[in-house]
């Protein structure tokens, strides 16, 4: 069987935490650093989680990579409980967009996310998302950008799929310049969805994704536009 493999971005595509994340970061950073942090300000769409670590040490004078790695691994740790601190949300048409996928036999859906893997995890069973993605995805680790997190992703599908999936096979689906970036890197048509905070459709459309939408369109329309070559 043919199979097109759905590559989903989280914060921003599938879910909003209300930037509850900035409270376990807060966290990491008394705890690693002994410092009151400022990370109100700081600009975190589109980064991967071990980009963010980088640049919350920096900030506050430290640019050691293990000194980032503790602040990445305490972050992690300190997640799941301050997810509940802010009153985030599933975003439009996502859930019954992973219902309808979840039904079809032709359809895989992966995590392609600059989340950690236990962030992403944490996330996504906070919000009731985590059951929908049983074949599992690429996540942030020390050191990756997301074109590298990207090649991991089609790997994966590679192995799921017994072979290296086409362009026309994989589809990744976020709502920021990177993840555009990252699906052409490894040949995937990049559907940018301007339901995250920090890209407005315009943005996106400048950088020339295969479908640019204001937000993830109903289950009917995403099959049309995606999968049934309409």
């Amino acid at each position: 069987m043919r199979h097109i493999y759905l590559f989903w971005d989280i914060d921003g595509t599938l879910l909003d935490t209300a930037r509850a994340g900035i409270f376990a970061w807060e966290a990491a950073i008394r705890v690693v650093l002994g410092d009151e942090p400022a990370m109100a300000d700081m600009r975190t769409a589109g980064l991967t989680d071990a980009e963010i670590a980088v640049k919350v040490a920096a900030a506050h004078g430290h640019d050691d990579p293990r000194t980032a790695a503790e602040l990445l691994r305490s972050y992690a740790q300190h997640l799941p409980d301050r997810l509940g601190w802010r009153q985030g949300r599933v975003l439009s048409n996502v859930r019954e967009n992973l219902e309808r996928l979840s039904r079809r036999d032709d359809v895989i859906s992966m995590l392609l996310t600059g989340n950690v893997a236990t962030g992403a995890e944490a996330k996504l069973r906070h919000y009731g998302l985590w059951g929908f993605f049983g074949s599992g995805g690429a996540f942030s680790v020390e050191g990756d950008d997301r074109p590298s997190i990207a090649r991991q992703a089609r790997e994966l599908a590679a192995e799921h799929g017994g072979e290296m999936p086409t362009g026309e096979q994989m589809v990744v689906i976020g709502d920021t310049p990177h993840d555009i970036s990252c699906g052409k890197v490894i040949g995937a048509r990049t559907v940018a969805v301007a339901s995250g905070p920090g890209y407005d459709l315009d943005a996106l459309r400048a950088c020339r994704p295969w479908a640019a939408l204001e937000e993830l369109p109903p289950p009917e329309d995403f099959a049309a536009l995606v999968l049934d070559g309409r």
